[in-house]
C-alpha cells in the first residue's frame, strides 16, 4: 500500500531523477550491482531504494513526500532537511549503487584548466563543477547526474566527460567559490583607464547620467556586490587611500581585503553607488545615507549605503541585507536549551519589556526576529518600528522609520500605541524619548521587544539609568535582558588539531576550562575562503529581573553588584558560555579572546 501511495504522488525514479533514462536491455528493468552484490532495478524509486538499504523508513519517505508538495525541493533534499538521512551518506549510497566516484569538494580545489572549459552559466544551470582535466577526459562533480547533463557538459567542453557525485550544498558552495565574480576586474580597469580623459570630464561636470553610463565602473560595482553575496559578506567597505581604492568584505564579523583598484576610480565607484541609492552625487563633504534593492544570482537583496568624506576622498560602506533569508529558531541561534526555555517564557508574558543587548553586529536583530516569529499568531496584533525593515513577516504590521518625514522611533512608537497592539518590537532604543515611551508601553499592558547597545546584560540596565529613566520604572517594566555576541565557528571542512599559544592556554585556565589535550582550528579551505572559520554561532547570557535584582536596581547599586547577584541566581556569563564552545570544539580560543575577552 505504501508503494502505491508513493506512485500516486509521482515520486521520481532513480533513473529519471538521478541518472536520466537508462537504456533497458530487456522488457523488464535494467539492473545494476549493489556494493553487497545484490541487484535492484535501476528504475526503482528513490524512496524505495533508500528504504531497501535501511537508510530511512517507509513512513519517513511518506512524510517527506507530503511536506515536499509546493516546496520545489527534491525528495533527497527533503529527507536531508528533515534529518532522516545525512547528505554525504545519501551521496555515498547512490555512488555505490551506480558505481560512480564521489568528489570531495571540501578539500579538492578545481583545476583552472577544467574551469575554463565550462562557463559559469552552464555550471550553475546544471549544478555541475569541473574538477580536473586528465588528458581528454573532463571530471565533473554533479549533484544530480543525468544523461541530459552529461550531454550538455560534453557538448560545451568538447571533451569526454566523467561525472562524479557530490552533495548538492557542496556543489553550490564550490561553484560560488570557484567562479569569482571579480575574476575579470583587471580587464575592466584597463578599459576604465583607456577612457580616463572622458571619465574626468564626466566627473568634473557632475553629470549623474555620464557617471552612471560608464560601463567599466557599473560592471565593477555589480561584480563587487555579486562576490559579496557569494562570499556571505554582511558589509562591503570601499575605502579611498592615497594610491589605491581598497575593497574589503566583512565575512562572519571579520574584515578581509578583497580587491585593490586605482585611486582614480574612487570617485566613479562612489558616484555610481550614490546614483543607485538615490543620493546626491554633487555633495561630497557631508555624510549621506541611502538604500537600494537589486537582484543577484536570482536572490533579491537590499543594500544600505553610508558615505563619509576622508582625507583622500569619500569612503562608502554597503550593508548587504538578504531579503529571502530564513528566520532562525532559538535552537538554530546557538542558545542553550535551558536559556532558550527561560527566554521563551519571558517573551510569552502578557506585558513587560524584554531587551537584547550587545554591540553593533552581535546578532540582536536576528534574535528579535526569531522571537517575533515564535509569537506570530492570528490572536495577537504584532507591530514593529524598525530602521530598516530587514525581513518582511506575513501578518505582522511593520513600519519603516523615515526621519525626513518626521517618523522616528519615538513618533512611530506613539502611533503604534493607538493601534491596539499586543506585541511591539522597537528596532533600537537610541534616546531618552524612545526609552520613556517604551517603558510606559510595557507598564500599560503591552509586551515590548527591543535592542539596546550595551556591553552585557547588566550594563543595559545602567544605560536606562543614564538616560534618566527612574529606577523604580525600570524595575517595574523590564522582565529580562539577554546579552549576546556572535562567534565564528571553526570550519568543519578543514578542521585540524593544533597547540594553543601560552597566552591562549593561560586564558583557558583562568576561564575555568577543564583539562583538555586536543584543540582544533581551521587550516583554511575553499569553503571558508581560507579563513579557517565558516558561519557564526550566538553566545548568550540571560539576566532575569527577579525580586532581588529589582531591589538592587531601585537602590541604585553599582553594576558589579547586579552582575554578581544574577550569577548567584544562575546566570551563566558570556565568557562561560563561550568557553563551553571551545570545550566542545565549536570555536577556537583565539576567536573567544577576540570577541569576548574579559566578559
Amino acid at each position: 500500500m505504501k508503494l502505491r501511495n508513493r506512485e500516486e504522488r509521482q515520486e521520481p525514479s532513480l533513473a529519471g531523477s538521478l541518472l536520466g533514462e537508462v537504456p533497458s536491455t530487456r522488457s523488464g528493468s535494467t539492473t545494476a550491482p549493489r556494493t553487497s552484490g545484490e541487484t535492484l532495478p535501476v528504475e526503482m524509486r528513490l524512496g524505495d531504494f533508500l528504504v531497501a538499504r535501511g537508510m530511512v523508513t517507509s513512513a519517513q519517505v511518506d512524510e517527506a513526500l507530503e511536506l515536499q508538495k509546493g516546496t520545489g525541493l527534491r525528495l533527497g533534499e527533503m529527507l536531508v532537511d528533515m534529518g532522516f538521512v545525512g547528505e554525504r551518506g545519501l551521496i555515498e549510497a547512490l555512488a555505490a549503487r551506480f558505481d560512480m566516484s564521489v568528489s570531495d569538494l571540501r578539500s579538492q580545489s578545481p583545476d583552472p584548466a577544467a574551469l575554463a572549459l565550462i562557463p559559469e552559466s552552464v555550471a550553475r544551470a546544471n549544478l555541475a563543477l569541473p574538477v580536473s582535466l586528465t588528458g581528454d577526459v573532463l571530471q565533473v562533480a554533479v549533484a544530480e547526474p543525468s544523461a541530459e547533463v552529461h550531454r550538455i557538459l560534453a557538448e560545451t567542453s568538447g571533451r569526454q566527460v566523467q561525472l562524479m557525485l557530490s552533495p548538492l550544498s557542496d556543489v553550490r558552495r564550490a561553484i560560488d567559490s570557484s567562479y569569482r565574480a571579480l575574476g575579470g576586474v583587471d580587464k575592466l580597469v584597463e578599459a576604465f583607464e583607456a577612457v580616463e580623459g572622458l571619465r574626468k570630464r564626466s566627473s568634473d561636470s557632475d553629470d549623474p547620467e555620464a557617471v552612471g553610463n560608464e560601463a567599466p565602473v557599473v560592471q565593477i560595482v555589480n561584480r563587487i556586490l555579486t562576490q559579496a553575496l557569494r562570499d556571505r559578506a554582511s558589509d562591503v567597505h570601499i575605502e579611498s587611500q592615497e594610491t589605491v581604492v581598497r575593497v574589503r568584505y566583512r565575512i562572519d564579523g571579520a574584515l578581509k581585503d578583497e580587491l585593490s583598484l586605482p585611486a582614480s576610480m574612487g570617485l566613479g565607484l562612489v558616484s555610481r553607488i550614490k546614483i543607485m541609492a538615490g543620493m546626491n552625487i554633487v555633495e561630497r563633504r557631508r555624510p549621506q545615507d541611502g538604500q537600494f534593492s537589486t537582484t543577484i544570482d536570482g536572490r533579491q537583496i537590499d543594500v544600505r549605503v553610508a558615505t563619509v568624506a576622508t582625507l583622500w576622498g569619500e569612503n562608502c560602506v554597503m550593508r548587504v541585507l538578504d531579503k529571502v533569508r530564513s528566520v532562525f529558531r532559538f535552537s538554530d541561534l546557538g542558545m542553550p536549551p535551558a536559556t532558550a526555555a527561560t527566554f521563551s517564557e519571558m517573551t510569552h508574558s502578557p506585558f513587560g519589556m524584554v531587551i537584547c543587548a550587545g554591540p553593533t553586529g552581535s546578532g540582536k536583530t536576528t534574535t528579535l526576529y526569531a522571537t517575533l516569529s515564535a509569537l506570530n499568531d492570528p490572536s495577537r496584533n504584532l507591530m514593529t518600528i524598525e530602521d530598516p525593515v530587514e525581513y518582511v513577516f506575513p501578518l505582522i504590521n511593520q513600519i519603516q522609520t523615515n526621519d525626513q518625514a518626521g517618523l522616528t522611533f519615538a513618533t512611530g512608537l506613539k502611533s503604534i500605541l493607538r493601534q491596539d497592539p499586543d506585541v511591539i518590537l522597537v528596532g533600537e532604543i537610541r534616546d531618552v524619548e524612545t526609552a520613556s515611551i517604551a517603558v510606559q508601553a510595557a507598564l500599560t499592558g503591552h509586551l515590548v521587544l527591543s535592542s539596546l547597545h550595551a556591553t552585557d546584560s547588566a550594563s543595559a540596565l545602567y544605560r536606562f539609568l543614564d538616560m534618566g529613566i527612574e529606577p523604580f520604572v525600570i524595575a517595574a517594566s523590564v522582565i529580562g535582558i539577554v546579552g549576546q555576541r556572535l562567534i565564528r565557528r571553526t570550519c568543519p571542512s578543514c578542521k585540524v588539531t593544533y597547540t594553543p599559544t601560552d597566552a591562549e592556554m593561560e586564558y583557558y585556565r583562568a576561564g575555568g576550562g577543564p583539562d583538555k589535550d586536543i584543540f582544533y582550528r581551521g587550516a583554511g579551505c575553499n569553503f571558508c575562503t581560507n579563513t579557517g572559520y565558516q558561519g557564526r554561532i550566538g553566545v548568550y547570557e540571560l539576566l532575569r529581573v527577579t525580586p532581588e535584582i529589582k531591589r538592587l536596581i531601585v537602590g541604585s547599586t553599582d553594576h558589579d553588584a547586579i552582575r554578581v547577584m544574577a550569577q548567584q541566581e544562575g546566570m551563566r556569563t558570556l565568557g562561560q558560555e563561550a568557553m563551553n564552545l571551545v570545550i566542545s570544539d565549536v570555536t577556537t580560543l583565539a576567536e573567544v579572546i577576540r570577541t569576548i575577552h574579559s566578559l
